[in-house]
């Protein structure tokens, strides 16, 4: 019931959207296009936007006294309730344009905490959504407390007496510590989940919200997940098996998409969901042809992915809602650009068989070929090496076995800390050293 009253509420907003653009902010297409999709998705009703181009920010105000003054007209004319501002904007900043403006103002990153307020499903996510929230309001408590007045000190409480915004701060800042760790906690289970799951290759899709990675993994996996034309339809990490055509299961995550100027608190709170991300063997990463601002977004994506820590994995670009182009063109600009991305159509299916193909090779880039002595005695390795790899070929001599496999990197650890002997794969025909190591033309002759 609550909930409803709030988006009903929510929903009769009507908002002003302002961008102001500074000289290292390059963008394609409308400035405000994606800002009027995030207000939408907050349920607000858009009446009107400025643009304004600036050499550096206004240290009161953000934007210019000129612009400000057509902001007050708009929100006067339509009757607006709040104006939206497409860039992050200081505690002082906020409390000077309300006052000024008569009216709520928002800035990009309170708009994207309140659309993932909305959007949190789980009980991680919301922990996670809470707490980046909390930590963002914390040096705003003056604007959002307004019983600032004394507490009323009785018996055996009198004294210097605090204010009750110090009362607040201390509520909030304990409340972030509690949350910093339970989410903790989740953390850790979660690399747990994610760590025993290293029986099977991983694949996670990554990606700018609303690029279509949910559309996709229901293509892929009949996942059944939540797929919406809408930004931020996904917080949740979702995990199902892909049956990959010439290869076998492999296991695909849908992940949170990413955005323009992600907000780095909520980076830090989704942590654990974006585990499947940091763990996975490959990862998939899906743009939206038909967006105008493509190029820009798949740029914003992999800077998230730096900033997370994963901008080295092996990644295969994916670009998708290539059914949405009117002409050719677009798409032909895009591989011109990124000559290796695989055009796909998830909504219609199209392109899966290259998809998986590139998939396929883009693992057995993870494989080594190898050639692995044990002991004749030794069964547990040599199952295990036959559950986690393939098994080419196996000799033995006396007590020893040698067994010829190609095997995922990630599993030659558990064999390197065993007493079997592990060497590069070579053919019978190349001469080898005593390390099993094949030798260079010039060190034949030098044995010879």
């Amino acid at each position: 019931m609550l909930e409803r009253e709030r988006a009903e509420t929510v929903a009769s907003e009507s908002a002003i959207l302002v961008r102001a653009i500074l000289p290292d902010q390059l963008f394609n297409g409308d400035p405000l296009k994606e800002l009027e999709g995030l207000a939408t998705t907050a349920k607000t009703t858009v009446v009107g936007g400025i643009i304004q181009r600036r050499e550096k920010p206004d240290r009161a105000t953000y934007i210019g006294k000129g612009k400000l003054e057509e902001i007050k007209l708009l929100v006067t004319a339509h009757d607006a309730d709040l104006v939206i501002f497409d860039n992050d904007l200081t505690p002082a900043q906020t409390r000077n344009l309300e006052k000024e403006l008569g009216v709520k103002v928002v800035d990009r990153t309170e708009l994207i905490l309140d659309i993932f307020a909305t959007s949190a499903q789980t009980y991680e996510s919301r922990l996670a959504v809470e707490l980046a929230q909390l930590e963002y309001s914390l040096p705003r408590l003056k604007r959002m407390w307004t019983h600032l007045s004394r507490m009323k000190m009785g018996v055996g409480t009198r004294g210097p007496g605090e204010k009750q915004l110090e009362v607040d701060r201390r509520l909030v800042e304990k409340r972030i510590h509690d949350l910093r760790v339970e989410l903790k906690s989740i953390e850790k289970r979660k690399e747990r989940q994610v760590a025993a799951r290293r029986n099977h290759m991983t694949v996670s899709l990554v990606g700018y919200t609303n690029a279509g990675k949910s559309t996709l993994m229901n293509a892929l996996t009949s996942a059944g997940v939540k797929a919406e034309d809408k930004l931020f339809a996904t917080l949740d990490t979702r995990t199902r098996r892909w049956q990959l055509p010439s290869w076998g299961p492999v296991l695909l995550s849908d992940t949170v998409g990413f955005i323009r100027d992600l907000p780095h608190r909520l980076i830090a709170s989704f942590k654990a969901t974006l585990e499947e991300a940091r763990q996975a063997d490959l990862l998939l990463h899906v743009a939206d042809a038909s967006n105008d601002a493509v190029y820009d977004q798949i740029s914003a994506v992999y800077n998230v992915l730096e900033e997370i820590g994963i901008e080295a994995k092996d990644t295969l670009l994916v670009v998708n809602k290539t059914d949405c182009l009117e002409s050719p063109a677009r798409l032909d600009g895009i591989i011109n650009r990124y000559p290796n991305a695989i055009p796909i159509s998830a909504r219609n299916e199209k392109g899966f068989d290259r998809l998986a193909i590139a998939v396929s090779d883009a693992l057995s880039r993870t494989f080594r070929d190898v050639d692995v002595e044990t002991g004749v005695e030794n069964g547990k390795l040599m199952a295990y090496l036959s559950a986690h790899g393939e098994v080419i070929s196996q000799r033995f001599n006396g007590t020893r076995a040698m067994i010829h496999c190609r095997i995922p990197q990630k599993y030659l650890g558990r064999i390197e800390a065993s007493d079997a002997l592990i060497r590069p794969h070579c053919k019978e025909s190349e001469p080898v050293d005593g390390n099993g190591e094949v030798l260079s033309p010039r060190e034949i002759e030098d044995v010879a």
